[in-house]
C-alpha cells in the first residue's frame, strides 16, 4: 500500500523559486521544483518518489509515443485567506482520471496512491502556489505507456507522473468564437469522454484554422445536420437562455468537467434555474436574433470561466451580451473562488486542506 512513509523524497538542493516574477505568470510556462513518479510493472504501481523537476529518458519504441496510450488530469490548488492550501475536488479528479485509464486499456490506481502523491508533492513545493487574484498552482498528473517495444499491443508497463506550476488567468478577455460544422472534436462511441492525449492533437487543426479566420476558439458540435453543440474549445459550454442556465447533456463524446459539474451545482444554491439538454446551432441562432440569449461562456480547470462575446454561425457573427459583475457566469465564478480560497463555507467538502 502506498502511504506517505513509502514514497522516497529526494529535494532540489535549491529552489528556483526566486527566479519566477509572480507578477506575470505566463500559463504553463513556469514549472515548480519537484515532480512526483510512480511506475508500473508486473500488475503493480511501484518505486513512488519526489524527485527534482528534470528531463527524464526512454527509449524511442516506447508504446506511448507510436499508439498514443496517454491520459492526463489537470487540476488546482489555491492559496487560502488563512495562509494554508486548498487542493479542488481531488476525488472527482480521480473518478474521471479512472474513466479516460479505462478507456484507453491502462491500469487503475488506488484512490489512495492518487491522493497521496498530489498531497505529498504539493507539501514539498507550498511556496509556489502564488496568492494574487486569479492566480493558482496547476497540477498536471498523467500516465503514459513506457514499454519499450513497437508492435501494436496493450503495454505491460507505465509511468505515472505529476508536476506542477504557478498560472494567471489563461484567457483575458471575452472569445470570439465560431461554430465548427466541417470537423468533430469527438465522434459517439469514441474517446471523447477521455482526457486523453489524443483528443486534444485531432482539435488542433480545426483551431488552428479558426484562429487564422480571427477566432479565438470553436464550437464543437456532434456533426448532425442540426450542429447539436457539444463543448466550446478545451472547454465545457453554457448558455443562459430566458434567464435558464443550459448546458449540453454529458455524453460519450463530451468531457465530464468538474468546474462544469461545480456550476451546476452553485447554480442550483444562487437560485440559478438549470437545464442539462440538447442546444442547437438553430436555437442559437433564433435566441440570439431574438435576444433571448443573455450569456454564453465556458468552463474548465485552465480558464475557471470565460465569457464568449461573439458567435459565428455558418458565416454570420452574431454578438453575445458580456453582463459583468452582476452576470450569472460572474456571481457562480466568483462564489467558486471564494470557496476555494476559505472566504465562504466549503459546504460540498469539496477542498483537501494542506496546512502550511
Amino acid at each position: 500500500m502506498i502511504t506517505t512513509e513509502t514514497i522516497k523524497i529526494n529535494k532540489a538542493p535549491k529552489s528556483r523559486i526566486k527566479e519566477v516574477d509572480f507578477s506575470d505568470l505566463e500559463f504553463g510556462k513556469v514549472i515548480a521544483d519537484h515532480m512526483f513518479i510512480s511506475d508500473y510493472s508486473d500488475g503493480e504501481w511501484n518505486n513512488t518518489r519526489i524527485e527534482p523537476f528534470g528531463e527524464i529518458s526512454f527509449a524511442p519504441t516506447i508504446l506511448a509515443l507510436h499508439y498514443g496510450q496517454m491520459v492526463f488530469e489537470g487540476m488546482k490548488a489555491f492559496h487560502m485567506e488563512d495562509g494554508n492550501i486548498s487542493i479542488f475536488r481531488i476525488e472527482k479528479h480521480y473518478e474521471r482520471f479512472m474513466r479516460s485509464l479505462e478507456r484507453m486499456c491502462m491500469p487503475p490506481m488506488s484512490y489512495r496512491l492518487f491522493e497521496e502523491s498530489i498531497t505529498n508533492l504539493i507539501k514539498l513545493d507550498a511556496a509556489w502556489v502564488p496568492n494574487t487574484p486569479g492566480s493558482s498552482l496547476y497540477i498536471r498528473p498523467f500516465i503514459f505507456a513506457s514499454e519499450e517495444r513497437f508492435g501494436v499491443k496493450i503495454s505491460s508497463e507505465y509511468k505515472y507522473i505529476i508536476f506542477s506550476g504557478p498560472v494567471g488567468p489563461y484567457y483575458d478577455k471575452p472569445l470570439r468564437v465560431k461554430v465548427e460544422h466541417q470537423y468533430v472534436r469527438a465522434a459517439h462511441g469514441g474517446t471523447g469522454y477521455a482526457k486523453c492525449a489524443g483528443n486534444y492533437g485531432a482539435s488542433f487543426y480545426p483551431a488552428h484554422l479558426a484562429k487564422m479566420q480571427g477566432f479565438d476558439q470553436v464550437l464543437w458540435t456532434d456533426g448532425s445536420p442540426e450542429l447539436n453543440i457539444e463543448e466550446s474549445g478545451t472547454m465545457n459550454v453554457m448558455f443562459v437562455i430566458d434567464g435558464i442556465l443550459v448546458t449540453p447533456p454529458l455524453s460519450d463524446s463530451i468531457l465530464d468537467g468538474v468546474t462544469r459539474d461545480s456550476f451546476l451545482t452553485l447554480a442550483h444554491e444562487l437560485g440559478v434555474h438549470t437545464q442539462q439538454r440538447t442546444v442547437s446551432a438553430l436555437e442559437l441562432e433564433n435566441a440570439l436574433k431574438n435576444n433571448t440569449l443573455q450569456e454564453a461562456f465556458g468552463t474548465g480547470t485552465a480558464a475557471l470561466a470565460t465569457y464568449i462575446q461573439s458567435i459565428d454561425i455558418k458565416g454570420k457573427d452574431y454578438a453575445v451580451p458580456v453582463p459583468g459583475e452582476n452576470g450569472v457566469m460572474t456571481r457562480i465564478k466568483n462564489l467558486l473562488t471564494d470557496i476555494r480560497t476559505g472566504k465562504a463555507p466549503d459546504k460540498y467538502n469539496w477542498n483537501t486542506i494542506i496546512k502550511v
